[in-house]
């Protein structure tokens, strides 16, 4: 089947012009300006921007913490809706399995059939034995092309210290393996912690407050120095703040292979949402720590000038009821903030609308460089013949307000919850099947299927 767009403003990492895509089975076949083809299906998208579907590198649907687990593949629906077509997903190793066996297990019992939107896989070490290390080399040919260690979390099954890091540095580097770190100072955080519930200092806010950014920045400091040890790349996830942005400018002014992503809420929220009445502020407990607003405009002005080079979601679907474990100790609220379905719609509004950077900084932000970041470029993040026909159609003239009523992210609440949101997505297609259409999910469960990520990313060029 043939489906012809026409009309709408697309827009690539390049440029923008009023044109037309043709879409033929599950692939781009053509894109141009009045294009003169016959199609089965017209769509006149005149007043709409067209924009490749998101590639979101930072989700997480099995995260595990304190016994308490995330929302799964179940709530998917929510990404297409929010105009994101494909999601990575870190996945915990299991203790005693190698990562590509945790990972191909976990896919088959938890997102196979289930996912509705295409997906992919960081392994995350938990296990940091040489058998672990080895298994790395391994990871391209299954198609997951990166591996991610938290030097955060102390006491946690998923913390990994130097020596970790260094060791799966150093087999990643030949591979062609991507390593992801999240970088805080564990010791640092539980020395302030232990503090804190020591003075009765329990409520949300001090979650800010015993996680200053100092621990992020002294971290990332500290992996971009292993990563130099190893002579191998390596890539911050969720960056927050000025110092953490600092280390990575001053690595790749020095020609280090260091490269780092933010996430919308780092850009949108500062650390006074957690000291909201009434345990609300729980919502809003997220790791790194939110900050001020000094690093919000940071954070804008390094995505302008390429220091970070994608914006994630760092989707956490804990359910508010979840977060009140923690309601006599801070450290036992689980740590996360839902966002799958917000990312593209807030850095339209909070970015494009006010001037922070321009539509086609937006592609590339949530699109493009993810897709290439983590081998995936091959069919994902371009609006060009023969890749996937992910195609969103944004419609730039609805204004709303973002309600949990309106929300597929299954939980009882969202964190933008009264936010402004200028536009929405009118329609999106995945692989060429419409799965939002006049701004409703209308896919199935199951349609999602695995994309194969190639080795060598962004990191290593």
């Amino acid at each position: 089947m043939k489906t012809l767009i026409k009309n709408g403003l697309i827009v690539t990492t390049e440029n923008e012009y009023k044109g037309d895509i043709l879409i033929e089975g599950t692939k781009i076949e053509a894109v141009g300006r009045n294009l003169r083809v016959e199609a089965d299906k017209t769509i006149d998208a005149e007043g709409m921007v067209i924009l490749p579907g998101g590639v979101d590198q930072h989700a997480h649907f099995s995260f595990e913490f304190m016994g308490e687990r995330t929302k799964g593949f179940e709530t998917t629906n929510a990404a297409a809706l929010g105009g994101t077509t494909t999601v990575i997903e870190f996945v915990n190793q299991e203790a005693g399995k190698g990562l590509v066996e945790t990972v191909e297990e976990y896919r088959k019992e938890w997102v196979e059939g289930i996912s509705m939107v295409d997906y992919s896989f960081h392994p995350v070490i938990t296990d940091p034995t040489p058998e672990t290390f080895k298994d790395i080399k391994n990871l391209p040919e299954a198609g997951y092309p990166t591996v991610k260690l938290f030097m955060a979390y102390k006491g946690q099954f998923f913390h990994s210290d130097d020596e970790a890091v260094t060791n799966a540095l150093l087999e990643a580097k030949d591979a062609g393996v991507t390593v992801m770190v999240h970088a805080e100072n564990a010791d640092l955080i539980e020395l302030m912690q232990k503090k804190a519930i020591a003075n009765g200092d329990t409520d949300p806010y001090y979650h800010a407050l015993t996680r200053p950014p100092i621990v992020e920045t002294e971290a990332t400091e500290r992996a971009i120095n292993l990563a130099r040890f190893a002579e191998a790349p390596i890539y911050i996830v969720h960056v927050t703040t000025e110092g953490a942005v600092n280390a990575i400018k001053k690595a790749k002014e020095e020609g280090l292979p260091v490269y780092g992503e933010t996430c919308t809420q780092y850009l949108l929220f500062n650390k006074e949402y957690l000291a909201k009445e009434n345990f609300e502020g729980s919502k809003y407990v997220c790791s790194p720590a939110l900050r001020d607003e000094a690093d919000q405009e940071y954070l804008w002005k390094s995505l302008k000038d390429g220091s970070i080079n994608a914006v994630s979601s760092d989707h956490c679907g804990f359910t508010f009821n979840q977060k009140k474990m923690g309601l006599n100790d801070f450290r036992k609220i689980p740590n996360g903030t839902p966002g799958l379905e917000n990312r593209l719609p807030m850095l339209w509004t909070y970015g494009v609308e006010t001037g922070k950077i321009t539509r086609s900084e937006l592609v590339d932000y949530y699109s493009t460089m993810p897709a290439k970041n983590n081998g995936l470029d091959h069919r994902k993040g371009y609006l060009a013949p023969g890749y996937d026909a992910d195609i969103v159609i944004y419609n730039p003239n609805v204004k709303k307000k973002v309600t949990v009523e309106d929300s597929l992210n299954g939980l009882d609440y969202t964190a933008y919850e009264g936010f402004d949101q200028i536009g929405e997505c009118d329609a999106v297609f995945l692989r060429g099947t419409p799965v939002v259409k006049d701004g409703k999910y209308i896919g199935e469960k199951g349609q999602g299927a695995f994309i194969k990520g190639t080795a060598f990313g962004t990191a290593f060029s």
